[in-house]
Parts: structure tokens; sequence; C-alpha cells
């Protein structure tokens, strides 16, 4: 799941754009003109910016020079109506990822922005202390803590928080995490997943907005929270 702002000033594109992508997961806001769109782009830190050329105020190409001179390196995909090389060329030398031409067809746009998700994904360098709300959990030494102060936790307490948090909304079953964190060894129906969560939560307590660091989603298993 990612969230990807869709800029277009024609709400029908906006629409049938938004609802691929909600249906495929993501996490979608929209804008219509060019001011709107650098400004949600810069303070929200989208994972992608799909970007019409021809927007009211700010050209598409300005609100994406604008962002790169600001250092802002989200990734980005062009739409645009003109099927024109000099345009095309222009825009992924100011650091656009993909171009895509209108009309264009919603499963195109689709698997363009998968894999440009994809692609950021894996160009991203490992972090060995990872930031979670208002958690810092350090992987190679294995330790959380919350404002300086250490939260002490068990192996598995802590090998189950790190899974969790490396694509926090991203939903694991019991039986993945109990892979993850045991070994093929572990049995799918096993329920001491469910205690090791009951007590990561005591652990842990309750974020400063929102009821759990861990979720449950019934019938399926455990996310992280995005909140």
């Amino acid at each position: 799941m990612a969230y990807i702002l869709v800029v277009d000033d024609e709400p029908h594109i906006t629409d049938v754009v938004s609802a691929y992508l909600t249906r495929e997961g993501h996490r979608v806001e929209t804008a219509a003109d060019g001011d709107t769109a650098f400004e949600l782009a810069r303070s929200s830190d989208p994972d992608l910016l799909v970007l019409d050329v021809g927007l009211p105020g700010r050209s598409g190409f300005d609100v994406l020079r604008d962002l790169r001179a600001d250092g802002v390196d989200t990734a980005v995909i062009m739409l645009t109506a003109r099927d024109d090389l000099v345009d095309r060329v222009a825009g992924l030398e100011l650091g656009a990822d993909d171009y895509v031409t209108k009309p264009f067809e919603p499963r195109e746009l689709l698997a363009r922005v998968g894999a440009v998700l994809r692609r950021k994904a894996e160009s991203l360098p490992p972090s060995a202390v990872r930031s979670f709300l208002d958690l810092e959990i350090d992987i190679d030494a294995r330790e959380v803590t919350r404002e300086d102060e250490p939260i002490t936790l068990t192996r598995v307490e802590f090998d189950l928080l790190a899974t969790l948090t490396e694509r926090p909304g991203i939903v694991l079953g019991r039986g993945q995490l109990g892979e993850r964190i045991y070994g093929e060894a572990f049995e799918a129906d096993d329920r001491t997943m469910d205690s090791h969560v009951k007590n990561l939560r005591r652990k842990l307590g309750r974020p400063p907005a929102g009821s759990d660091y861990i979720e449950t989603v019934r019938g399926v298993g455990y996310r992280a929270t995005r909140r």
C-alpha cells in the first residue's frame, strides 16, 4: 500500500485513476491545480505523484521543477495530452520517473505505478534505525526506545515488531509472521503468536494518536498501524 497524490484538472480522470488505485489498496489524495499539488506534495510526503502537465496555475513541469529544487525526491509519473518527444524528454530531465500519454488505459497506468513503486523500494538503502510513530527501532542493536527511554522486549517480541514495521499498514497472517520469526517449523494455527502480540502491546502501551501500535485484522492477522 502506498500514499499516492493524483493531480489533474479533469475531474473524470482523477475519479477514474483514484478508483483504480484505491481498489489496488493504495491511499489516494487528489488535487486540481499546480499550486495545491506543490503544497500537498511538499507537506504530506506522498510515495508517488501522478502529475498532469497541463494544470491551472503552475504547470506540471513547474511543479516538478520546484519540488526537485526544494529537495523533494518523491517518485513522479507525468500525464500529458501531448504525444511529443520534446515534452517527454523535458519531464524526464526534470526528474520524472515515467511518462504516460493521454488517453490511456487505467490498467497501463496501474502497471507503471507498480513498476515505479518497486524501483523506488529496491533503491532505498537499508536503515539500521527505523522510526515508527514515537518509537526508534535499532535493528542492528535490537533495541527499542521512546524519547531515549529503552523498552525491554524479548527476542520474539522484537522480531515481531521489526517485521510488522518494515511496511506499516500491510497485513501479515500468523503463519507468515511465524515463518519470519521461527522459521519453517512454525505451525500456522499456533495461537502463541496472539500471546506475543498481547505482551508486545502491553509493553509498548498506546501511541500518541490511535488505539494500538499493532492492529488486529479480524480473520487475517496483524499490521503495524499507519496512523
